[in-house]
């Protein structure tokens, strides 16, 4: 099973890994991401606009959640991302993966977390004092993609 949400308002991880346990005894392994909104160092944010594309976020999500199925044996995978107005500590994205054996749930996190990163429909606004700009992937996010392919 796959839970792919986007939404406004923040998540319960406790709540979320006991959704994602589903009482399988056959797990032996859950792991769990959680971003949240930090400050830049070079300028104080004041807050982050996260926005997407209604249905096509949705089905990105659940294609990348697809692809990591697809290389490692896993349970249930969760993936929530947050949209709209956040201020810094904010809850982003959660990201739980399920496994019989601890590697695959890590290996499948960080690949999800790497495609939502770089492959997934989210436009990011940084606000700060001085002004506001849209955030571009990062060169280190890029190679990190690279290192799937």
């Amino acid at each position: 099973m796959n839970k792919i949400s986007i939404q406004t308002g923040g998540f319960d991880i406790s709540a979320e890994v006991s959704l994602a346990h589903n009482n399988n005894s056959g797990l032996g392994a859950i792991v769990t991401f959680v971003g949240l909104v930090r400050d830049m160092d070079d300028e104080a944010m004041t807050k982050m606009t996260l926005e997407h594309y209604p249905g096509m976020t949705e089905k990105a999500l659940q294609i990348i959640a697809d692809q990591a199925k697809s290389r490692w044996k896993l349970g249930n995978i969760t993936i929530i991302h947050r949209v709209g107005e956040l201020q810094v500590n904010d809850q982003i994205v959660l990201v739980i993966t399920s496994s019989k054996h601890r590697k695959s749930s890590f290996e499948a996190c960080e690949f999800i977390i790497d495609y939502l990163k770089t492959q997934a429909p989210f436009w990011k606004k940084e606000h700060t004092k001085s002004g506001e700009k849209w955030v571009e992937i990062k060169d280190s996010d890029k190679l990190k993609l690279d290192n799937w392919n």
